[in-house]
C-alpha cells in the first residue's frame, strides 16, 4: 500500500505488534526514507507568543494575527501558509473570548481538517486518522478524568455552525493525540515547542536500538522565490544500511536507561511491553551498571550505597537548578563525583549523569577547563553505550567539542567537533540549522588548529587578543529539560 511520495515504504501487520512499516528498497545511513508534513500541529500554551505557529521557529519579533490576537508568525509568508488551518480557529477564538489549551486546539484542528477533507485517507497518508491507535481502553482513572475534562472543554470551544461529531469519535481523537502526538522542536532542536500528528510516522514501531531516527525540519519560507519554499515536516532517516523488506523502527525513549526502566516507561506511556533484543537480552545493562574494575573491587553494599547517594544527589541538583543556584549544583556534582569515582565504572549511568550536568553547568559559569575534563569523560562513556549514529550522542559530542574550544584545547575540540559533524550529517542531514552551525565551527577550528600546529605561542597570543576584543560567547543557560523526546506525552 503506497501513496503520494510514500512509495519506498509499505504498511504491514504483525502478530502482537499490530501495524508497522517496511522498506521497499535499500537505504544507506543518512538517507531520507520519507518526509511528512503534519496532519495538524500546535505550539505549546507557554510559548504561543515566541514561536511561529507555522514553522515552529523561535524568533525575536513575530507578527500577531490582527483578528484573534493569539497566533504569531515569522512574516506574511508564514501567515499566508497558515490561513487554511487557522481560519476556523481564528473565528472560534474570537467567539470563545480566549484560546483553549494546546490539546483542545490540536483536536479542533484535526476535526476541522476532517470536516474539510472527510475522514478517509488524506493525500500522502498511508492510514487515516480513524485508524490510528487511541488506547482509551487502557487509560487509568486519572487519564479518563483528564479525557472527560478535555472533551467538555472541546465542546465549549467547538462552534455550533461546524459539523458536529459524536462523543466517541471526539474521545478517539484525544486518545490519538495522547498516544501519537509527536514533539516539535525549535530550529536548534534543543527545546520542545509544540506537538503535531503525523499519521505515517505513527506506523513506525519502537525498538530500543532502531535502524531509523526522526528529525523535525522547520522548513524554509525565507527563500526569495516561493517556488523554493519548503514546508515544516518530519524526516525519517536511516541510521544503518536497510535492505528491502526490513522493518523500519524508531526509538520512543532515550536509550541511556536500564532495560527495565525503558520497559516501564514504554508500558506507562505507550501501553506495550518492549520485546526488542536489547530489552530481552538486557544488552548494555552491564555497562550502565559497571563498577570499578581492579584488585580492590567494591562490595555490593558499597555500590548500592553510592547509587542511592547518586539518586539523592540528582534530586537535590534538580531543585538547585530550578532555583538557578548553579554554584550549589557544581558543589553537589563535585562531592558526588568524589564518592562515585572509587566505586563506579566509567560507563555507569549514574556517573555519566553527574558528569553531564557538571560539564553543562561549569560551561555556563565559564569554568571551561574543568567542564572540558568532565565532558571528555562523559563522551568516552556515551561512545561505549549509544548507537554510533544516535542523535543525542551527536549533540553531546558537539557540546563537548565547543567546551574544549572555549577551554583553549584546540586539538581535542576540533576532533570532537568533527566527530559530532559526522554523526549529525546522518541524523539531521547537511541542510539542518544545527549541522550548518557545526560546519562553520568545524571550518573555524580547523583553521585555528593549523595555526596552533605552526606556532603554538603565536596562536595563544592571537586567541587572547581575539577574546579580549570580542565579547566571549556565553553558553546557554543550563536547561532543566532533557532533550525533547520523540513522542509528546502529557504528564
Amino acid at each position: 500500500m503506497t501513496k503520494g511520495g510514500m512509495e519506498s515504504v509499505e504498511v504491514f501487520t504483525t502478530e502482537g505488534k499490530g501495524r508497522g512499516l517496511k522498506a521497499q528498497k535499500e537505504f544507506l545511513p543518512g538517507d531520507v526514507i520519507f518526509a511528512e508534513p503534519a496532519y495538524a500541529a500546535v505550539v505549546f500554551d507557554s510559548l504561543t507568543h515566541v514561536i511561529c505557529h507555522t514553522c515552529f521557529k523561535r524568533q525575536e519579533r513575530l507578527h500577531r494575527c490582527g483578528q484573534c490576537k493569539f497566533a504569531y508568525y515569522c512574516d506574511r509568508t508564514c501567515q499566508r501558509a497558515a490561513w487554511l488551518n487557522h481560519k476556523n480557529e481564528c473565528s472560534a477564538i474570537k467567539r470563545h473570548g480566549k484560546a483553549p489549551t494546546e490539546n483542545i486546539r490540536l483536536a479542533a484542528r484535526i476535526l476541522w481538517k476532517i470536516e474539510r477533507e472527510g475522514g478517509g485517507l488524506s493525500e500522502g497518508c498511508l492510514v487515516s486518522i480513524d485508524e490510528l491507535q487511541n488506547h482509551v481502553d487502557s487509560f487509568g482513572e486519572e487519564e479518563k478524568k483528564e479525557l472527560r475534562t478535555d472533551v467538555e472543554s472541546f465542546l465549549e470551544f467547538w462552534p455550533q455552525q461546524c459539523q458536529q461529531f459524536g462523543m466517541q469519535f471526539i474521545s478517539h481523537i484525544f486518545g490519538v493525540i495522547s498516544c501519537n502526538g509527536f514533539t516539535l522542536s525549535d530550529q536548534r532542536g534543543l527545546q520542545a515547542v509544540g506537538v503535531g500528528i503525523f499519521p505515517n510516522l505513527c506506523q513506525a514501531n519502537h525498538d530500543c536500538w532502531p535502524n531509523c531516527t526522526v528529525v523535525f525540519n522547520n522548513g524554509n519560507h525565507e527563500a526569495v522565490r516561493s517556488m523554493f519554499h519548503t514546508q515544516m515536516r518530519i524526516e525519517l532517516r536511516a541510521l544503518n544500511k536497510i535492505s528491502p523488506g526490513d522493518e523500519l523502527t524508531v526509538s520512543y525513549v532515550d536509550f541511556l536507561n536500564l532495560s527495565e526502566e525503558r520497559r516501564k516507561q514504554l508500558k506507562k506511556q505507550y501501553y506495550f511491553d518492549c520485546t526488542c533484543e536489547h530489552c530481552k537480552k538486557q544488552l548494555k545493562d552491564d555497562l550502565m551498571l559497571a563498577v570499578k574494575a581492579g584488585e580492590s573491587k567494591p562490595s555490593a553494599d558499597t555500590v548500592k550505597e553510592v547509587i542511592q547517594l547518586s539518586k539523592d544527589t540528582l534530586e537535590k541538583i534538580n531543585k538547585a537548578r530550578m532555583e538557578g543556584h548553579y554554584h550549589e549544583v557544581v558543589k553537589l556534582c563535585r562531592d558526588c563525583l568524589a564518592k562515585q569515582e572509587p566505586v563506579l565504572g566509567d560507563t555507569n549511568i549514574y556517573l555519566l549523569r553527574i558528569l553531564s550536568i557538571a560539564s553543562e553547568v561549569l560551561s555556563y559559569l565559564q569554568m571551561f577547563e574543568e567542564a572540558a575534563d568532565y565532558a571528555k569523560r562523559m563522551v568516552d562513556g556515551y561512545l561505549k553505550i549509544y548507537h554510533p549514529n544516535n542523535a543525542q550522542l551527536g549533540m553531546a559530542v558537539m557540546r563537548a567539542g565547543v567546551t574544549h574550544w572555549h577551554a583553549g584545547l584546540i586539538e581535542a575540540g576540533h576532533g570532537l567537533i568533527c566527530k559530532a559533524y559526522a554523526i549529525l550529517l546522518i541524523t539531521h542531514g547537511p541542510s539542518h540549522p544545527i549541522t550548518k552551525d557545526l560546519e562553520v565551527m568545524r571550518v573555524q577550528t580547523e583553521m585555528e588548529l593549523r595555526m596552533f600546529q605552526q606556532n603554538e605561542f603565536m596562536y595563544y597570543k592571537m586567541r587572547e587578543a581575539a577574546l579580549k576584543n570580542q565579547k566571549i560567547q556565553v553558553m546557554p543557560e543550563p536547561s532543566n529539560e532533557n532533550a525533547p523526546s520523540l513522542f509528546h506525552k502529557k504528564e
